[in-house]
């Protein structure tokens, strides 16, 4: 018998912020250790993980690389801005499976 949680929408976009602080924090310490680090070193590997220089619909998989980014600027995105984004993006997947499920445990 195995017991499993469901996480909502907002659930997954709180972690996805959390995880996203947590790098911030990460870069922030190579920042003070060596001045410039973000922006000659980290800014352009992140771009490349977020592949935004690609023009194609934003993924599941781009999405955390984005969030990072966004934490990097001036103005970090919120929970709502997050749950709606990452709402919209499961949405897009869910057509684009013709609706199945994108649990990938079944």
């Amino acid at each position: 018998m195995t017991d499993t949680a469901t996480i909502t929408t907002e659930q997954m976009a709180e972690l996805l912020l959390g995880i996203a602080r947590s790098q911030l924090a990460v870069a922030d310490a190579m920042e003070s250790a060596k001045s410039g680090f973000k922006s000659t070193h980290l800014r352009g590997q992140v771009e490349s993980a977020a592949r935004i220089k690609v023009n194609r619909p934003v993924t599941l998989a781009d999405f955390p690389s984005r969030l990072l980014l966004q934490m990097l600027g001036r103005n970090a995105p919120t929970l709502d801005e997050v749950s709606k984004d990452l709402q919209a993006l499961l949405a897009r997947g869910a057509a684009a499976s013709g609706g199945e499920s994108l649990d990938m445990t079944k």
